[in-house]
């Protein structure tokens, strides 16, 4: 039974979405590197081809929560995933089960679709990595996320 709580996110949630990512970024120790804006989110979610969906939880009306996911693929599997880039719930809404209900709607979406996989990067320190465990989640130590951005990755874009 899907938990009422959690709907697919809506042009007039991006706004509360945006504050929501800058709470996220303050958590995640990283104010200053997060530049959202609503219009780029809102062209992310509902432009002429979005590539970016979503998530969210609601309460009393107020959003409290996000999920905003995009797809891969693996070529092992030979089917989609689904990459999970965020998942925030207020720190007054934790463990009122709003992100394992936000995980499981992400995990029928797989499931309904035949997606081989869910996944998700989670910062070394951040204690959702128990949560995440008692989920059956299981960490892929041995791979390295590797990351091209700002001078580097024009650097190289530049060497064709």
């Amino acid at each position: 039974m899907a938990d009422e709580r959690i709907r697919r996110i809506r042009e007039e949630d991006v706004d509360a979405v945006v504050q929501l990512v800058y709470d996220l970024a303050e958590f995640e120790r990283a104010p200053d590197e997060c530049h959202l804006t609503p219009e780029q989110l809102r062209v992310a979610l509902f432009g002429e081809a979005p590539g970016l969906f979503g998530h969210v939880a609601e309460v009393g009306g107020e959003i409290v929560g996000y999920a905003l996911w995009f797809l891969n693929f693996s070529t092992w599997r030979g089917v989609h995933g689904l990459y999970l880039e965020d998942l925030y719930v207020r720190p007054e809404q934790r463990g009122s089960g709003l992100g394992k209900a936000l995980l499981a709607t992400l995990a029928a979406v797989c499931v309904e679709r035949g997606y081989a996989r869910l996944e998700w990067s989670v910062l070394n320190w951040n204690p959702a990595q128990g949560f995440y465990k008692s989920l059956g989640a299981v960490p892929m130590d041995e791979w390295t996320v590797d990351r091209l951005t700002d001078e580097p990755l024009r650097a190289l874009a530049a060497q064709i």
